[in-house]
Protein backbone atom coordinates (compact mmCIF):
# COMPACT_ATOMS: atom_id res chain seq x y z
CA UNK A 1 0.00 0.00 0.00
CA UNK A 2 1.37 3.28 -0.91
CA UNK A 3 1.90 5.94 1.79
CA UNK A 4 0.76 9.61 0.48
CA UNK A 5 1.72 12.53 3.09
CA UNK A 6 -0.61 15.09 2.34
CA UNK A 7 -0.47 19.13 1.98
CA UNK A 8 -3.37 21.33 1.79
CA UNK A 9 -2.86 25.25 1.08
CA UNK A 10 -4.88 28.08 1.95
CA UNK A 11 -2.93 31.50 1.51
CA UNK A 12 0.54 30.07 0.32
CA UNK A 13 0.54 27.91 4.21
CA UNK A 14 0.29 23.95 5.03
CA UNK A 15 -2.93 24.05 6.52
CA UNK A 16 -5.43 21.56 8.08
CA UNK A 17 -8.87 21.55 8.23
CA UNK A 18 -11.37 19.77 10.52
CA UNK A 19 -14.45 18.12 8.95
CA UNK A 20 -13.51 20.51 6.24
CA UNK A 21 -14.87 23.42 7.96
CA UNK A 22 -13.05 26.49 6.74
CA UNK A 23 -13.63 27.99 10.35
CA UNK A 24 -11.67 25.34 12.18
CA UNK A 25 -8.42 25.88 10.24
CA UNK A 26 -4.99 25.26 11.58
CA UNK A 27 -1.52 26.44 9.92
CA UNK A 28 1.30 23.71 10.37
CA UNK A 29 3.33 25.33 8.07
CA UNK A 30 4.39 28.80 6.23
CA UNK A 31 6.01 27.24 3.83
CA UNK A 32 4.88 23.70 1.49
CA UNK A 33 7.94 23.36 -0.34
CA UNK A 34 9.77 23.22 3.37
CA UNK A 35 6.56 20.13 4.47
CA UNK A 36 7.32 18.43 1.16
CA UNK A 37 11.02 18.14 1.29
CA UNK A 38 10.91 17.16 4.57
CA UNK A 39 8.36 14.19 3.76
CA UNK A 40 10.87 13.17 0.46
CA UNK A 41 13.75 13.27 3.42
CA UNK A 42 12.17 10.90 5.23
CA UNK A 43 11.52 8.21 2.23
CA UNK A 44 7.98 9.42 0.96
CA UNK A 45 7.71 9.08 -2.73
CA UNK A 46 4.25 10.72 -3.17
CA UNK A 47 2.69 13.46 -2.41
CA UNK A 48 -1.44 14.98 -2.11
CA UNK A 49 -1.84 18.44 -2.28
CA UNK A 50 -4.81 20.28 -2.43
CA UNK A 51 -6.07 23.77 -3.24
CA UNK A 52 -8.15 24.53 -0.87
CA UNK A 53 -8.52 28.48 -2.26
CA UNK A 54 -9.50 26.65 -5.24
CA UNK A 55 -12.15 24.47 -4.23
CA UNK A 56 -13.67 27.73 -2.68
CA UNK A 57 -12.47 29.43 -5.85
CA UNK A 58 -13.99 27.00 -8.22
CA UNK A 59 -10.77 27.12 -9.69
CA UNK A 60 -7.19 26.52 -9.77
CA UNK A 61 -5.01 29.20 -7.42
CA UNK A 62 -2.37 27.85 -6.04
CA UNK A 63 -0.65 26.43 -8.88
CA UNK A 64 3.05 28.33 -8.11
CA UNK A 65 3.18 26.71 -5.28
CA UNK A 66 2.52 23.28 -6.72
CA UNK A 67 4.92 24.30 -9.38
CA UNK A 68 7.92 25.06 -6.62
CA UNK A 69 7.03 21.52 -5.00
CA UNK A 70 7.37 19.83 -8.60
CA UNK A 71 10.43 21.38 -9.54
CA UNK A 72 12.28 21.22 -6.26
CA UNK A 73 11.48 18.06 -5.31
CA UNK A 74 11.34 14.17 -6.86
CA UNK A 75 8.02 13.68 -5.46
CA UNK A 76 4.91 11.97 -7.91
CA UNK A 77 2.46 14.72 -6.69
CA UNK A 78 -1.29 14.49 -7.26
CA UNK A 79 -3.52 17.74 -7.37
CA UNK A 80 -6.88 18.69 -6.42
CA UNK A 81 -9.04 21.72 -5.26
CA UNK A 82 -10.79 23.45 -7.98
CA UNK A 83 -10.27 22.35 -11.11
CA UNK A 84 -13.25 23.15 -13.01
CA UNK A 85 -11.90 23.40 -16.88
CA UNK A 86 -9.69 22.01 -19.62
CA UNK A 87 -7.64 25.21 -18.45
CA UNK A 88 -7.39 24.57 -14.88
CA UNK A 89 -6.00 21.10 -15.73
CA UNK A 90 -3.48 22.70 -18.54
CA UNK A 91 -1.98 24.59 -15.33
CA UNK A 92 -1.87 21.76 -12.99
CA UNK A 93 -0.40 19.28 -15.36
CA UNK A 94 2.17 22.26 -16.86
CA UNK A 95 2.33 22.79 -13.42
CA UNK A 96 3.75 19.64 -12.08
CA UNK A 97 1.10 17.65 -11.38
CA UNK A 98 1.61 13.90 -12.14
CA UNK A 99 -2.08 12.69 -11.56
CA UNK A 100 -5.26 15.56 -10.92
CA UNK A 101 -8.63 14.99 -9.00
CA UNK A 102 -11.70 15.74 -9.88
CA UNK A 103 -14.35 15.31 -7.39
CA UNK A 104 -16.88 18.92 -8.17
CA UNK A 105 -16.62 18.76 -11.78
CA UNK A 106 -17.61 14.63 -11.93
CA UNK A 107 -20.79 15.57 -10.23
CA UNK A 108 -21.55 18.91 -12.02
CA UNK A 109 -20.03 18.68 -15.19
CA UNK A 110 -19.80 14.36 -16.03
CA UNK A 111 -19.08 15.16 -19.84
CA UNK A 112 -15.92 17.51 -19.13
CA UNK A 113 -14.74 14.81 -16.37
CA UNK A 114 -15.31 11.45 -18.81
CA UNK A 115 -13.44 13.86 -21.89
CA UNK A 116 -10.17 14.03 -19.41
CA UNK A 117 -10.66 10.43 -18.53
CA UNK A 118 -10.53 10.12 -22.53
CA UNK A 119 -7.66 12.63 -23.16
CA UNK A 120 -5.38 11.95 -20.25
CA UNK A 121 -6.14 8.40 -19.36
CA UNK A 122 -7.16 6.60 -16.25
CA UNK A 123 -3.37 6.93 -14.96
CA UNK A 124 -3.78 10.48 -14.87
CA UNK A 125 -7.04 10.98 -13.45
CA UNK A 126 -8.06 10.51 -10.18
CA UNK A 127 -12.15 10.20 -9.27
CA UNK A 128 -12.59 12.82 -6.07
CA UNK A 129 -15.81 10.57 -4.14
CA UNK A 130 -15.66 12.79 -0.90
CA UNK A 131 -18.82 11.73 1.22
CA UNK A 132 -20.91 13.14 3.62
CA UNK A 133 -23.50 10.52 5.38
CA UNK A 134 -23.08 8.55 2.83
CA UNK A 135 -23.59 11.21 0.07
CA UNK A 136 -21.40 13.01 -2.43
CA UNK A 137 -19.84 16.42 -1.09
CA UNK A 138 -18.51 19.10 -3.61
CA UNK A 139 -17.12 22.58 -4.02
CA UNK A 140 -14.49 22.32 -1.03
CA UNK A 141 -17.41 20.11 1.03
CA UNK A 142 -19.86 23.39 1.38
CA UNK A 143 -22.24 21.10 -1.09
CA UNK A 144 -24.16 17.88 -0.48
CA UNK A 145 -25.46 16.21 -3.46
CA UNK A 146 -27.64 13.35 -3.10
CA UNK A 147 -25.65 11.26 -4.48
CA UNK A 148 -24.85 7.96 -2.89
CA UNK A 149 -20.90 7.11 -2.92
CA UNK A 150 -20.69 3.36 -3.98
CA UNK A 151 -22.74 4.28 -7.13
CA UNK A 152 -21.46 7.51 -8.25
CA UNK A 153 -17.90 5.03 -7.68
CA UNK A 154 -19.27 2.06 -9.55
CA UNK A 155 -20.76 4.42 -12.43
CA UNK A 156 -17.34 5.74 -13.12
CA UNK A 157 -14.80 2.88 -12.96
CA UNK A 158 -17.54 1.84 -15.86
CA UNK A 159 -16.44 4.38 -17.65
CA UNK A 160 -12.82 3.67 -17.34
CA UNK A 161 -11.62 5.47 -13.88
CA UNK A 162 -9.18 3.45 -12.30
CA UNK A 163 -8.42 5.79 -9.08
CA UNK A 164 -10.55 6.74 -6.16
CA UNK A 165 -9.95 8.85 -3.35
CA UNK A 166 -12.51 8.35 -0.79
CA UNK A 167 -12.79 10.74 2.30
CA UNK A 168 -15.12 10.39 4.97
CA UNK A 169 -15.72 13.97 5.71
CA UNK A 170 -17.19 13.47 9.00
CA UNK A 171 -13.65 11.67 9.84
CA UNK A 172 -11.55 13.52 8.13
CA UNK A 173 -9.14 15.82 10.97
CA UNK A 174 -10.46 14.26 13.86
CA UNK A 175 -7.85 12.02 14.74
CA UNK A 176 -10.59 9.01 15.36
CA UNK A 177 -9.24 6.48 12.58
CA UNK A 178 -10.14 6.06 9.09
CA UNK A 179 -13.73 4.62 7.97
CA UNK A 180 -13.16 1.04 7.43
CA UNK A 181 -16.73 0.19 6.92
CA UNK A 182 -17.31 2.29 4.12
CA UNK A 183 -14.37 1.41 2.13
CA UNK A 184 -15.15 -2.13 2.40
CA UNK A 185 -18.04 -1.30 1.19
CA UNK A 186 -16.79 0.36 -1.74
CA UNK A 187 -14.59 -2.86 -2.39
CA UNK A 188 -16.95 -5.12 -1.60
CA UNK A 189 -19.18 -3.31 -5.13
CA UNK A 190 -16.16 -2.18 -7.10
CA UNK A 191 -13.56 -4.72 -5.91
CA UNK A 192 -10.95 -3.71 -9.01
CA UNK A 193 -11.12 0.04 -7.95
CA UNK A 194 -7.71 1.48 -7.06
CA UNK A 195 -9.07 3.24 -3.71
CA UNK A 196 -7.14 5.59 -1.63
CA UNK A 197 -7.79 5.72 1.81
CA UNK A 198 -8.35 9.56 3.49
CA UNK A 199 -9.34 11.05 6.42
CA UNK A 200 -9.03 10.10 10.27
CA UNK A 201 -5.72 8.17 10.35
CA UNK A 202 -4.28 8.74 13.48
CA UNK A 203 -1.44 6.08 13.66
CA UNK A 204 0.13 3.46 12.14
CA UNK A 205 -2.35 0.60 12.65
CA UNK A 206 -5.24 2.57 11.00
CA UNK A 207 -2.75 2.01 8.04
CA UNK A 208 -2.55 -1.65 8.56
CA UNK A 209 -6.25 -1.58 9.02
CA UNK A 210 -6.32 0.16 4.84
CA UNK A 211 -3.79 -2.60 3.92
CA UNK A 212 -5.72 -5.27 5.17
CA UNK A 213 -9.07 -4.60 3.36
CA UNK A 214 -6.94 -3.85 0.64
CA UNK A 215 -6.49 -0.18 -0.02
CA UNK A 216 -4.23 0.73 -2.92
CA UNK A 217 -2.81 3.92 -0.80
CA UNK A 218 -3.92 6.06 2.16
CA UNK A 219 -3.67 9.51 2.05
CA UNK A 220 -2.08 10.79 5.79
CA UNK A 221 -2.56 14.69 6.83
CA UNK A 222 -3.05 15.54 10.52
CA UNK A 223 -1.68 12.73 12.65
CA UNK A 224 1.50 13.74 10.87
CA UNK A 225 1.26 17.37 11.75
CA UNK A 226 -0.07 16.89 15.04
CA UNK A 227 3.29 14.62 15.95
CA UNK A 228 0.76 11.02 16.32
CA UNK A 229 2.93 10.12 13.56
CA UNK A 230 6.74 10.52 13.90
CA UNK A 231 8.49 10.94 10.28
CA UNK A 232 11.06 8.75 11.59
CA UNK A 233 8.45 6.62 12.09
CA UNK A 234 6.43 7.31 8.67
CA UNK A 235 9.84 6.70 7.54
CA UNK A 236 10.77 3.22 8.92
CA UNK A 237 6.80 2.41 7.71
CA UNK A 238 7.01 3.11 3.96
CA UNK A 239 10.06 0.93 3.99
CA UNK A 240 8.63 -2.10 5.41
CA UNK A 241 5.84 -1.75 3.40
CA UNK A 242 7.72 -1.84 -0.20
Amino acid sequence: MRIIPAIDIIDGKCVRLTQGDYEQKKVYADDPLEMARAFEDHGAQYLHVVDLDGAKAQSIVNYRILERIASKTHLKIDFGGGLKSNEDLRIAFESGADQITGGSIAVKNAAVFEQWIETYGASKIILGADAKHGKIATNGWLEVSELEVNSFIETYHAKGISYVVCTDIEQDGTLEGPSIGLYQKILQQTPKVNLIASGGVSGLSDLDQLQKIGCEAAIVGKAIYEGHISLKALEKYIVDSQ
